[in-house]
């Protein structure tokens, strides 16, 4: 098999099971979290993680939720932003796996909130971290795979300029083909 298709394998596995993964959560959350009391959910370990859901037509952290046409405008940012993750994805080396992974991540995660704002018009949110009285703001499975990914993504600048500032060969082209 060669590497590209490789890659190609990588990345669309990568990017389905996330997709997957976040439209069955989003499934369970609404038809067993929905109709609890909002404020309440379910506790799942105290002080730390709840399960709580909640409705957001804007973007990360509802920011732009009151946005004229911003279902459509939202939707069409999310459909820019596959196509740059495409168009990176063909550019990168067959040996960056952990790039397609992190490309997969994000492509997935993207394509997971898509689809929540084309069916819906929001995305279901449901996951909630705490800790001493600070609350981080619900997000769901779509959203931890895109911060996965991106964070992936710049481990991966990271290493190839410290690679590049130690003088070691680089193992590959940093986002391009050798």
């Amino acid at each position: 098999m060669s590497s590209t298709r490789t890659r190609n394998i990588l990345f669309t596995v990568t990017a389905a099971v996330s997709i997957l993964l976040d439209q069955w959560t989003k499934v369970l959350a609404r038809t067993h979290l929905k109709p609890l009391d909002p404020w309440r959910g379910i506790v799942v370990i105290d002080g730390y993680f709840d399960l709580r859901y909640s409705e957001n037509t804007g973007v990360a952290f509802g920011m732009l939720q009151k946005l004229p046409g911003g279902r459509i405008l939202l939707s069409l940012m999310a459909l820019a932003a596959l196509g740059l993750v495409f168009h990176y994805l063909r550019r990168t080396d067959p040996s960056q796996t952990r790039l397609h992974l992190a490309l997969g991540l994000v492509g997935g995660g993207a394509v997971g909130n898509l689809v929540d704002r084309i069916i819906a018009g929001r995305v279901s949110d449901f996951i909630v971290w705490h800790y001493h009285g600070h609350e981080w703001p619900a997000f769901n499975v779509a959203d931890a795979a895109l911060v996965v990914g991106v964070c992936l993504m710049a481990l991966d600048m990271m290493l190839d300029k410290r690679r590049t500032a130690t003088g070691a060969p680089p193992e590959r082209a940093a986002g391009g083909r050798r």
